[in-house]
């Protein structure tokens, strides 16, 4: 054997060596179960193979619109009053179909050029318009409008994904969905309580601590004769649970009266943790930041004696006197089981939902059928190859078996770089598979047809196998760039699935070069230096 073709076969086994680490890594034995584990752990499998749960989720984009309008209506009461401009009603007309509208009533002739000054300083991402009976429309930006909707879906998707990660689930699928407007994709495989991570997924755990003026009451109609009928200025209403019970079951629903504006919000939050009170009970410690603890710690001086309230998702959780200042801890309380404020402090460590999302579709695989996808995925792979192994050998002579060996070196290729990239490996990644080995073939018999014609032409069988790779070349290339080319595109725009079936299928055609150009070429090389001269070459 010369020394160059010495150095193509030390590469090839460093190749086939390295790939088959990436398959099984280092196995914990070398017997049947320990290399069936070893491959599991290094191939990951998807949502269709693993079972799990698939979800379309719609971000309520408006919701974050609101949110925006919302603050924007504060900012400009506060600035209207520090400049004593007077006003009458400042409202959204339409917050359902149209929240990025403020109607403004009220507001004197003499004081328009104020306001208009107070919008340009205060809120740049309106436009004010002037309206009838002094009245005024500030509307929201259409550029801005656009990217906080483009915002909330990133955001949801970050909030979403971090509280997946902190719940363990395995290699999630959780990305924008392209097939509708402000969707959300998210696979979970091998989730065995799908009902639980909706729950956490969906919460939108909007922390704020308010003052409770007055309450409880056992109903909102007891709450309005309390009150003459007429709420007091700048509160509402809003539901809880009794104070201090022991257990769900034994919490029942009242109403308090709540100030609009909060102390602090979920955005001042620096960290939560689940734990217990002094009596045993499961509660949640919370951890405000620098800036939220200062302006926690002034109200609560301000207010000590008053009741406080914690506020979660819109609902009273937990109500106590202020006994004295408080800086940048706090507690929240309540009927929570154990597993509700392991969940509650996820939420909050991993961010407010910046909109409502509603559930579009679900599909749950479960893991019989998984188990079953994977059997049958297998066997078609295992009798496609073996029927093209054969023919090979049967229609190429000698020659298929320099085939085959190159079809199960790409078949080591293309698992082994699944496991180091970490790709997951799904159902239509496995049709990836088999197509990959029938180009394969495609290529081998481009060659070995090309040899044969050679070789009927009179040549020599060294120089029939040079001829037969120089002119296959060209064709091989081509027919692999063009595929690899749409598999890309497929990959980009495609879904979960699509994109498993991009990846093997791009990979194993990058594989397939490697093995019909360059093995094939060098077990040619290798059987023509044993040759004798005149000794016919069998193909």
């Amino acid at each position: 054997m010369n020394k160059n073709l010495l150095l193509k076969t030390v590469l090839i086994v460093a190749v086939l060596i390295f790939f088959l680490f990436g398959i099984i890594g280092i196995p914990g034995s070398f017997t049947g179960e320990g290399l069936r584990s070893a491959v599991q752990k290094r191939i990951h499998l998807g949502l269709d193979l693993k079972g799990g749960t698939h979800l379309i989720l719609q971000v309520q984009v408006n919701d974050a619109i609101n949110a925006d309008s919302d603050r924007a209506v504060e900012r400009l009461k506060d600035a209207l009053k520090s400049a004593n401009v007077a006003f009458g009603e400042i409202s959204k007309p339409d917050p359902q179909n149209h929240p990025e509208l403020v109607q403004i009533k009220g507001v004197p002739p003499e004081s328009s050029s104020e306001l208009r000054r107070i919008v340009n300083e205060k809120l740049g991402d309106y436009d004010l318009a002037s309206g009838a009976e002094n009245g005024y429309t500030l509307a929201m930006k259409n550029s801005v409008a656009n990217d906080t909707r483009k915002k909330a879906v990133q955001q949801a998707i970050e909030t979403i994904r971090n509280r997946i990660d902190q719940l363990g689930v395995s290699e999630p699928v959780i990305q924008e969905h392209g097939l509708g407007d402000y969707q959300i994709l998210v696979q979970l495989p091998g989730v065995d309580d799908p009902a639980r991570v909706k729950e956490i997924m969906q919460s939108t755990a909007m922390l704020e601590i308010r003052q409770a003026v007055k309450g409880p009451y056992p109903s909102e109609q007891a709450a309005m004769q309390d009150n003459g009928g007429v709420l007091p200025p700048d509160t509402l209403l809003m539901k809880g649970t009794t104070p201090h019970a022991q257990n769900p079951e034994e919490a029942a629903e009242v109403y308090w009266l709540i100030s609009r504006s909060s102390a602090v919000s979920g955005a001042d939050l620096r960290s939560a943790d689940g734990g217990r009170d002094e009596n045993g009970r499961p509660d949640v410690n919370f951890t405000l930041t620098g800036d939220g603890g200062r302006r926690f710690a002034a109200f609560t001086a301000a207010h000590v004696g008053d009741k406080l309230a914690v506020v979660l998702d819109n609902k009273v959780k937990s109500v106590a006197t202020i006994q004295e200042q408080i800086h940048d801890q706090g507690r929240i309380t309540g009927s929570f089981s154990p597993e509700e404020t392991q969940d509650l402090a996820l939420t909050l460590r991993s961010g407010a939902l910046p909109a409502g999302i509603k559930y579009l579709q679900e599909v749950t695989v479960g893991p019989s059928l998984g188990a079953d996808s994977i059997r049958e995925g297998v066997r078609a792979a295992v009798i496609g190859m073996v029927a093209v192994l054969i023919f090979m050998l049967f229609y190429y002579h000698a020659a298929g078996i320099n085939a085959d060996l190159g079809l199960v070196l790409n078949l080591v290729i293309l698992l082994g770089f699944l496991g180091y990239s970490g790709a997951t490996l799904t159902l239509p990644g496995i049709a990836g598979v088999i197509l990959t080995v029938g180009m394969g073939v495609d290529s081998n018999v481009l060659i070995f047809e090309r040899i044969r014609e050679e070789l009927r032409h009179g040549k020599t069988p060294s120089s029939s196998v040079e001829q037969g790779f120089h002119h296959a070349m060209t064709t091989i290339i081509d027919t692999h760039v063009t595929t690899i080319v749409s598999a890309v595109i497929l990959f980009l725009f495609g879904t979960g699935p699509v994109k498993g079936f991009a990846v093997t299928l791009s990979f194993g055609l990058a594989a397939n070069l490697f093995t019909a150009v360059f093995v094939s070429r060098v077990i040619f090389e290798f059987i023509l230096s044993r040759h004798q001269r005149g000794e016919p070459l069998s193909i």
